[in-house]
């Protein structure tokens, strides 16, 4: 096995000293991690001092590398988490938050890729407002999106769902594939290079570990056929890095019922950019967007330039942003912002 194809960098190979080197984690699981470093592959647990005691440590996730000490005969132990060039976040699930917590928390999917697929079937799984969630996590994540609309065959009018895709996904790359035809894989593999790293994201069911099957030229990943309502099965548990015969790799991941914000306010920018571009143009600094004179969102909406549906979400998904990142804080600038629309109120009334 050469490390290099595992994404290392030249100077991430080899001890460091007393037995530790790099590894990078190829799986999560509950308790523990699959890695791969220069003396192989193996298993590992973090270093519960290190982690637990230290307020800043970065736990790790699947497609990071990580400081470890060797143990042929067993786990072997994770000191550290090294920077990452990229990573996507969400608001953990409710299923998985601790209610006791007043602010929300930030469950790590991926680390370390270069693209990230956004999956949706075209089925009834298809929804525009779920692209603009992933699009907005993944520009805050690092890496360059690109949108794959699978199932193609099961629909005649592909081009107008893509048409629909492209219109809220400014600048991304939108494709239309079926593993069960082969439509459009030869178009998706320019990004399979040797080296990279493509994360697949979406929901359960909409074909991403079919399409690693497809990618990798036989079955290696369990897959089930989609339920009666049109939602997924989980047939991925975990999070695992599958290198493909070629040295590009794919981080497969669970099915995602929900996606909550997180920290992601850069992302939200850069999805809704022809929203902010309004906003930078109104009248006043201080708009609320509601009936000031001069409000540039306020005309794009009444002259059809932009739809209120679109800029509902985007509000929308700023306040979620805030409220995971900082309840409290979220709370607070709630309270001014209803005081500056009074104000603003009462001071049009007098005019």
């Amino acid at each position: 096995m050469n490390i290099k194809d595992y994404g290392f960098k030249s100077n991430l190979i080899g001890s460091i000293d007393n037995n530790k080197m790099i590894a990078r984690i190829i799986a999560t699981h509950k308790d523990s991690y699959e890695i791969v470093c220069n003396n192989g592959h193996g298993f590992a647990k973090i270093k519960r001092g290190y982690y637990y005691d230290n307020p800043n440590s970065i736990y790790p996730t699947t497609g990071d590398f990580v400081l470890i000490e060797w143990n042929a005969l067993g786990d072997s132990m994770i000191y550290e988490t090294l920077k990452r060039e990229s990573s996507f976040s969400r608001a953990a699930s409710t299923s998985d938050r601790n209610h006791e917590l007043h602010n929300q928390h930030e469950q790590l999917v991926a680390a370390n890729f270069d693209y990230v697929f956004i999956m949706q079937s075209l089925n009834n799984n298809f929804n525009l407002h779920r692209i603009e969630r992933y699009l907005s996590l993944t520009w805050k994540s690092g890496g360059i999106p690109v949108i794959i609309l699978t199932k193609s065959d099961l629909i005649e009018n592909k081009q107008e769902y893509i048409n629909e895709v492209e219109s809220i996904a400014i600048g991304v790359d939108v494709y239309s594939v079926s593993c069960k035809t082969g439509q459009g894989i030869e178009d998706i593999k320019k990004y399979f290079s040797k080296g990279n790293t493509i994360v697949f994201l979406g929901s359960s069911g909409v074909g991403k570990s079919t399409l690693v099957n497809t990618l990798y030229g036989k079955e290696i990943m369990k897959t089930s056929e989609i339920r009666k309502d049109a939602r997924g099965r989980h047939t991925t548990t975990s999070r695992n890095l599958i290198m493909l015969p070629n040295g590009a790799m794919i981080i497969d991941t669970p099915g995602m019922r929900e996606l909550g914000m997180w920290d992601a306010e850069d992302g939200i920018s850069k999805t809704f950019q022809d929203i902010e571009n309004y906003i930078e143009n109104c009248k006043f600094s201080n708009c609320t967007h509601s009936n000031e004179p001069g409000c540039k969102v306020l005309e794009a909406i009444q002259n059809g330039e932009l739809s209120e549906e679109r800029y509902t979400q985007y509000i929308k998904l700023k306040k979620e942003t805030e409220y995971n990142s900082n309840s409290e804080n979220y709370l607070v600038n709630k309270k001014a912002k209803f005081k500056e629309i009074s104000k603003i109120n009462k001071e049009n009334k007098k005019r």
